[in-house]
């Protein structure tokens, strides 16, 4: 830890980097990131080839990250090393690092002017200036807060607390808590979908109906035992259910709410995000590895990452970070 105090910007940057990569070789790359927990680093994967480009180490224990709203920057919470490291989500080189206390989950704001951090280990959700990094309130919830989604005009947040299996909704201008709601065991993944939240339930076998404006549990829809993200792809005409401690995951249809299929997908799968080429990609917490599903047979093959990967996000889904000629080459 002394070490990286003692380095310069220009040294840290050619430590993370390491020789003979350079900004020219990757740039316009095509690049899966994905957060490696109990590794404390983020391997990035050519999309295309499936080859590791390079890893980059962090402090101690990172697990999501959030694309800037003007995507100029790719950030990545440690959570234990109380840190955002700033990527160029373009290229995966490193840009800066803020100190941050404890950013487990961070989500920004549909208007792009908030940046909402639960700290679940310190049992506080922080709320930011997007632009300035300024905290504009912080709010005091001893449940270990754990996911984030907002309402459509970013007037509300809504995080999920774990201990007490409650949903907590805060005005994001004043920090006030509008309501605080039990929605069941180990409540985990919020995903606002047709006016309503839906909550995963990780520790039981279902995903909440939430009313937004009250926090009452409207219905619940069946999955396999350990519901934990929800997760729409481009065509918006499904979602997809990562059912991490059964090993399943849960397809649903977007409009109907009902359960289409479940497939079984061992090694406790968590984050996904969706390739250019339509196969998901997913990854596996317990077996150390990422699998890419095709979505028409559910048959997969895996690449090995590092310990225990979190969080996935890839840099082929926003325009505004490549360009017009790049993004319309993808």
């Amino acid at each position: 830890m002394r070490l990286w105090r003692k380095l310069g910007p220009a040294a840290l940057i050619g430590l993370l980097l390491g020789a003979g990569t350079s900004g020219a070789r990757a740039a316009h790359q095509q690049i899966a990131f994905i957060i490696n927990s109990n590794s404390a680093s983020i391997d990035e994967i050519d999309i295309q080839t499936h080859q590791r480009i390079r890893q980059i180490p962090v402090y101690r224990e990172p697990h999501h990250m959030a694309l800037s709203p003007d995507g100029h920057s790719l950030l990545i919470g440690d959570t234990a090393g109380n840190a955002i490291f700033f990527l160029d989500p373009r290229t995966g080189e490193l840009q800066r690092k803020v100190t941050v206390s404890d950013p487990y989950q961070l989500v920004f704001s549909p208007d792009g002017r908030l940046l909402t951090v639960a700290g679940l280990a310190r049992d506080q959700i922080d709320i930011y200036d997007a632009r300035t990094m300024q905290l504009l309130h912080r709010i005091q919830a001893h449940t270990m807060p754990s996911h984030i989604n907002y309402s459509p005009d970013s007037a509300t947040v809504f995080v999920s607390l774990q201990v007490s299996g409650e949903l907590i909704a805060i005005d994001t201008a004043t920090g006030a808590v509008k309501w605080q709601k039990p929605v069941g065991n180990t409540p985990a993944g919020v995903l606002w979908h047709n006016g309503k939240l839906l909550v995963g339930i990780m520790g039981e076998a279902h995903v909440a109906i939430v009313d937004p404006a009250t926090g009452a549990v409207e219905g619940v829809i069946p999955t396999a035992k350990g519901a934990h993200v929800m997760f729409i792809p481009p065509d918006g005409r499904i979602i997809y259910v990562t059912d991490r401690e059964s090993g399943n995951i849960t397809i649903l249809d977007a409009h109907t709410l009902q359960v289409m299929r479940t497939f079984q997908m061992a090694g406790g799968p968590d984050d996904m995000d969706f390739a250019p080429d339509g196969t998901i990609w997913a990854t596996l917490r317990w077996a150390h590895k990422v699998a890419l599903i095709n979505p028409e047979t559910f048959t997969f093959t895996t690449i090995r990452v590092g310990r225990s990967p979190h969080g996935i996000w890839m840099n082929t889904h926003d325009p505004k970070i490549w360009g017009p000629a790049v993004a319309s080459a993808q």
